[in-house]
């Protein structure tokens, strides 16, 4: 699942903004402003696929420590593990570890380093409304992406709670049918993260098979 080995790229496109525009991008910019700041965060999420045709709900709950390009995700029984250039998917079940150097111009997966950040180009921005939504005043903006032949989903909708100035949920609409829902829970900040838990250790996991993907 390409979206759960990332957390999405908040990209905007250079095309001169109208008025909502211009709305969105303030906001975006406001939010980031405020976590490039931290030093480390840990984020505490839900990840729900649903495919309404197929009558298909999961969600499962995950958990992601972050600082700068570097970042770790405990989720569905996969640690990830990216130090800014090597990416180690540890599948405890299957007691295996995937090395893999991911491609940054990759939209497609999920970098939870580029959550609150990076929106250059690559996506039209609309500012849709203010909702209230489980007691929460929410900015709901659209992420239409310009490749659309090229990108695997439709649209990303971005919720951003109004009073805190974070992001309370995603949903990346797939062109096959399944929609991801990503439901912020908790954001803490961390000073404490240290390089070393954003590699894999396999004197941590003695008898783990590793499987090097790396060109």
């Amino acid at each position: 699942m390409k979206f759960y080995t990332l957390i999405i790229t908040l990209l905007i496109s250079s095309l001169t903004y109208s008025q909502d525009d211009t709305k969105a991008k303030s906001i975006l910019d406001a939010m980031a402003k405020k976590f490039q700041a931290y030093k480390g965060m840990v984020i505490e999420f839900s990840l729900t696929m649903e495919n309404a045709q197929e009558e298909i709900k999961e969600t499962a709950k995950g958990k992601a420590w972050v600082s700068g390009k570097q970042y770790k995700i405990d989720l569905m029984g996969v640690e990830t593990y990216f130090d800014g250039t090597t990416q180690w998917s540890y599948m405890k079940d299957a007691e295996e570890v995937n090395v893999t150097t991911p491609d940054p111009k990759d939209n497609n997966s999920f970098d939870p380093s580029k959550l609150f950040s990076t929106y250059t180009e690559g996506y039209k921005i609309r500012y849709i409304q203010e909702v209230f939504e489980n007691t929460r005043a929410l900015h709901i903006i659209d992420l239409l992406p310009i490749d659309v032949k090229g990108s695997e989903f439709n649209r990303i909708r971005i919720k951003v709670d109004k009073d805190k100035n974070i992001i309370y949920q995603m949903i990346r609409f797939g062109k096959d049918g399944n929609d991801y829902t990503i439901t912020i829970t908790k954001i803490t900040e961390d000073s404490s993260l240290v390089p070393a838990m954003f590699k894999y250790d396999p004197k941590q996991h003695p008898g783990v098979e590793i499987i090097d993907l790396r060109d």
